[in-house]
């Protein structure tokens, strides 16, 4: 089966297939000439998608395993979610490029969008799976999880082969798994008790969910900062103006040492914060 989920252009592409590539949880998710593809779970339903730009229609074509077909429209939210289709990039950019810091950027890259979420369990274990690590190494550790955890199924692209772990096989496997599988004590702590609440239904983490809300019950779990928040709601959210203050890439390229004074630098970007996080990430550096 074919669906085409539509956008307004322009998108950038190759940006985020980049993004995407360096994250790529192994098993679960693959780039590979100029195509992303990955296992899905929906309901009962199991399967694989694999998708590619079409510019001339402005559309994402996308591939999907017929035993998928009965979810297309679950499907299609969640890869709409995941790219950031419904964003207006004419809006942000004609914010963003008033500012001296980030017009290249936004010369440079037209279309930028905020990296969503397929799923949001996944995408919260994966951020908690990078604090203070480095890209490469939190997905090496989010590969390892999804092996440990994860459901097997077949695709038809070799080292596709695996379903990311859901919150209740995570709380299944219990600290002392978790934590040999490469994780410190505590944040496998954490990986459990975010597993605990979204099961619990205490922590719905859900596009055009209040931001505010979901911030303040995360930092209240053990092991949950500002850091980890701010990207929760960038992805798992779609909030458009959660800002990662305490990023030391942010900080970095603003020339700045506190979070206090990324923050006052990004009141003039209200309400794309999140857009002006991805301009300076992708700053030369």
């Amino acid at each position: 089966m074919i669906l085409h989920l539509a956008y307004r252009p322009p998108l950038h592409w190759e940006s985020m297939l980049e993004s995407l590539s360096a994250r790529c949880t192994a098993g679960v998710e693959q780039v590979e000439a100029g195509a992303y593809r990955r296992t899905v779970r929906l309901g009962r339903r199991r399967g694989w998608v694999s998708v590619t730009d079409e510019p001339p229609r402005s559309a994402l074509r996308v591939e999907v395993s017929a035993s998928l077909a009965a979810g297309r429209r679950p499907l299609a939210v969640r890869l709409r979610a995941l790219f950031d289709l419904d964003v207006d990039p004419a809006a942000v950019a004609s914010a963003l490029r008033r500012d001296p810091l980030l017009a290249p950027s936004v010369r440079r890259s037209p279309g930028l969008r905020v990296n969503g979420a397929f799923d949001a369990f996944e995408t919260a274990v994966r951020v908690v799976v990078g604090q203070q690590v480095s890209v490469r190494a939190a997905t090496t550790v989010a590969g390892r999880i999804a092996t440990a955890l994860g459901e097997p199924v077949e695709t038809p692209f070799p080292g596709l082969d695996r379903l990311p772990p859901t919150a209740e096989a995570v709380a299944a496997a219990g600290e002392d798994r978790i934590a040999r599988i490469g994780m410190p004590g505590a944040r496998a702590r954490t990986l459990l008790a975010l597993a605990a609440v979204l099961r619990s239904g205490e922590l719905r983490l859900e596009r055009g969910a209040d931001p505010d809300a979901v911030r303040d019950r995360m930092l209240a779990l053990p092991g949950v900062g500002p850091w980890t928040a701010s990207i929760v709601a960038m992805r798992a959210l779609g909030a458009a103006d959660a800002f990662p203050a305490g990023d030391l890439g942010v900080l970095r390229a603003l020339g700045v040492k506190s979070v206090r004074e990324a923050e006052a630098r990004a009141e003039a970007w209200r309400p794309w914060r999140a857009y002006a996080a991805m301009h300076l990430w992708n700053l030369p550096r």
